[in-house]
C-alpha cells in the first residue's frame, strides 16, 4: 500500500515538475524574445514529455534498463489508443494540418526504425538490445525533425493551423516576472528529479511485490501516469474545437519519446528490450500505421466510432499483454 501511494506521489510531482518546468522555461525564453511559436513547438512538447525522460534517464542510471523500455514504449501505446481516442469520443477531429498530416508518416517511419533495430539483434542470436550507436542515430534524425519542424514555421508563419495556435496554447506563456519564471524553472527541475526517484524506486519494489516483471509496471501504470498531460492538452484542444493541436500533441511527443527519451536512456546505459517488447513495438507501429488509412478515408476526420476502436485496441491490448 505504502508503495503505491509513493508510487502515485512520484508520479504527482513528475506532472507537478514538468508543468513547472514548462511554465519557467517558456517565460524564461520570452524574456529573451524567443517567438511563442518556436516555444510551443519547442519547449511545450518539451516539457510534457519531460516526466518521460526523467523516469527514464533515472532508471537507465539505477540499470532499471526494462522499466524505462515499458515507459516509453507504453507511454507511446497510450497517447495513440487513451489519449487520442478519448479525444475522439469527446469531439470528433477533423485535422486540416499540412504539419500533422506531415508528421504521421515520420512517425510511422521512426516507428518502423526503432522495431527494425529490436529486431536486429535477435537475427544475430543476441538478446534484443538498443545500444548506443542505435541512440546516436535516433538523435540524429531528430535533430533534423527539428531543424525542419522551425524552419517550416519561421517560413510558414501563421499558415498552419498548428502553427497557429503552438503559440497560443496556455503552457507556452510563463510566470509574471523574471524572478518568477526562474523560481518556476528550478521547482520544476526539483519536483521531476525527486519524482523520478521515487517513481523507479517505487515501481520496482511493486513489481516485485506483485511478481511481474517490471516492464509491465512502466507498460501500463508509469506510461499513463507519465502521459497524463498528453491526455490534458488534447482533450482541452479537442473541446475547443482544436483538433490540428490535439492531434500534434500526440504524435509530437511520440516523436520526442522515441527519437529523444529512448535514445538518450540508451547512451546513459544500452537499453535491453524484455521479454514481448518487440511484440510491444509492434503494437505501437500498428496503431500508428492504422492512423494513416484513417485520415485518408475519413477525410481527414477521426469520428467517435473510430475513437472508441482505438480505445478498446488499447485495452484488450493490455489485458492480454498482463494475463
Amino acid at each position: 500500500m505504502i508503495t503505491a501511494l509513493l508510487l502515485v506521489l512520484g508520479l504527482g510531482l513528475l506532472l507537478s515538475g514538468g508543468a513547472a518546468l514548462v511554465k519557467g522555461a517558456s517565460g524564461v525564453a520570452a524574456q529573451f524574445g524567443v517567438s511563442p511559436m518556436i516555444v510551443g513547438l519547442t519547449i511545450v512538447s518539451f516539457g510534457t514529455s519531460s516526466p518521460e525522460l526523467v523516469v527514464n534517464v533515472i532508471g537507465a542510471l539505477n540499470d532499471q534498463t526494462e522499466l524505462a523500455f515499458g515507459n516509453v514504449v507504453g507511454s507511446n501505446l497510450a497517447n495513440l489508443g487513451l489519449v487520442l481516442g478519448i479525444a475522439a469520443i469527446v469531439r470528433p477531429m477533423s485535422i486540416d494540418s499540412k504539419l500533422v498530416l506531415r508528421e504521421l508518416p515520420l512517425l510511422l517511419l521512426v516507428t518502423a526504425i526503432i522495431v527494425v533495430m529490436a529486431v536486429d539483434p535477435l537475427l544475430k542470436g543476441m538478446a534484443p538490445t538498443l545500444d548506443r550507436a542505435d541512440a546516436l542515430v535516433l538523435l540524429l534524425v531528430f535533430c533534423m525533425f527539428l531543424y525542419i519542424a522551425i524552419i517550416d514555421v519561421l517560413r510558414g508563419k501563421g499558415v498552419d493551423p498548428l502553427v497557429t495556435h503552438a503559440g497560443d496554447m496556455p503552457l507556452a506563456v510563463g510566470g509574471s516576472g523574471r524572478f518568477l519564471n526562474w523560481m518556476y524553472l528550478g521547482i520544476g527541475i526539483v519536483g521531476l528529479f525527486i519524482g523520478g526517484c521515487l517513481t523507479i524506486d517505487n515501481g520496482v519494489e511493486l513489481a516485485r511485490i506483485l511478481d511481474i516483471q517490471s516492464a509491465l509496471v512502466g507498460l501500463f501504470i508509469v506510461a499513463i501516469g507519465t502521459s497524463l498531460p498528453e491526455l490534458v492538452t488534447s482533450v482541452v484542444a479537442a473541446m475547443r474545437g482544436e483538433s490540428d493541436i490535439a492531434l500534434g500533441n500526440v504524435v509530437g511527443s511520440n516523436l520526442f519519446n522515441i527519437l529523444m527519451v529512448l535514445p538518450v536512456s540508451a547512451l546513459v546505459r544500452p537499453v535491453t528490450v524484455p521479454a514481448g517488447g518487440v511484440v510491444d513495438l509492434g503494437m505501437s507501429l500498428f496503431l500508428a500505421a492504422a492512423l494513416i488509412p484513417i485520415f485518408w478515408i475519413g477525410r481527414a476526420r477521426l469520428g467517435r466510432r473510430v475513437g472508441f476502436m482505438l480505445v478498446l485496441c488499447y485495452v484488450g491490448y493490455a489485458a492480454c499483454r498482463t494475463l
